[in-house]
């Protein structure tokens, strides 16, 4: 995992993810999930790019089962976007760097976007 990418767990999602003031996009993974595996190298790519425009982390829901039920997520690889506290952006299964890229900048005000 990138050194920009936080690991989220279930005792501190609600500080560093519902509670920040930037973006935050928590990548929903399991190790069994292959599709997840397949996935982790655009989140690293999306933490480096948008940089201090937004928080960019991954959670286990294996580990961390609580936020999962909590959001519904049913489907992994899930990637949420919040902003303000709430889920502003669902994507299911494998996304795009680009549209993850896209809601982000759309959520930050279009800082960056072209």
């Amino acid at each position: 995992m990138d050194d920009r990418v936080r690991d989220f767990t279930d005792d501190r999602f609600e500080a560093e993810v519902l509670g920040a003031s930037a973006p935050v996009v928590v990548d929903f993974w399991a190790e069994w999930c292959a599709p997840c595996k397949r996935l982790s190298p655009v989140i690293d790519e999306l933490a480096e790019e948008l940089g201090d425009r937004a928080v960019v982390g991954k959670l286990d829901i294996d580990s961390n089962p609580k936020t999962g039920e909590r959001f519904g997520i049913s489907a992994i690889p899930t990637v949420l976007v919040f902003h303000g506290g709430e889920v502003r952006r669902r994507f299911i299964g494998l996304t795009s760097k680009d549209e993850l890229r896209r809601a982000v900048l759309e959520l930050h005000g279009g800082e960056g976007n072209e």
